[in-house]
């Protein structure tokens, strides 16, 4: 049975990021565009670039006090290559937690350049527990919980958006 779990999660793997990964190492990252929609919502284009490719993504952009505050409260799913893109504004320390949120996540803990600097994976739904970024950052991207592993992001990586300058 445990064969059969990671034989799916594995093919699901290879249908959603294989397609990206091959045409993102043929291009350069398309040109800020007019928010998208997802699920109702505006979102925008961001590349998140591991060792192991170049991975498109769509996120929302909390840019502004309530969209922070709000982030994925109350949100029951979220599609797979979707996440919350959290920007401060400033570099400094930044504290999350999981009030509120049904969806366990994984927390990528960015610099002003998008260099990952940490990243808390699977978060505990609904907890009050504090999530350090462990030093200063400018962004914090949400995605959902397993994503980091699957697309093996970790510190030193990268994500690319307008708000984040290389």
């Amino acid at each position: 049975m445990r064969y059969r779990l990671i034989s799916a999660m594995a093919l699901l793997a290879a249908m959603l990021f294989l397609p990206l990964m091959q045409a993102g190492a043929q291009q350069a990252a398309p040109a800020p565009q007019a928010p998208l929609q997802v699920e109702g919502r505006d979102a925008e284009e961001i590349w998140i670039v591991t060792a192991q490719g170049r991975f498109l993504f769509t996120a929302e952009i909390a840019d502004d006090p309530d969209e922070r505050s709000q982030g994925l409260m109350f949100r029951e799913s979220m599609p797979a290559k979707h996440g919350m893109l959290f920007d401060f504004g400033r570099v400094r320390p930044v504290q999350m937690w999981m009030r509120n949120t049904p969806l366990p996540l994984d927390m990528v803990f960015l610099d002003e350049t998008g260099t990952v600097t940490h990243v808390a994976e699977r978060t505990t739904p609904f907890s009050d527990a504090i999530i350090d970024s462990g030093g200063p950052v400018s962004h914090v991207l949400e995605l959902n919980a397993g994503i980091s592993r699957l697309i093996g992001l970790k510190p030193g990586d990268r994500v690319e958006h307008a708000s984040l300058r290389p």
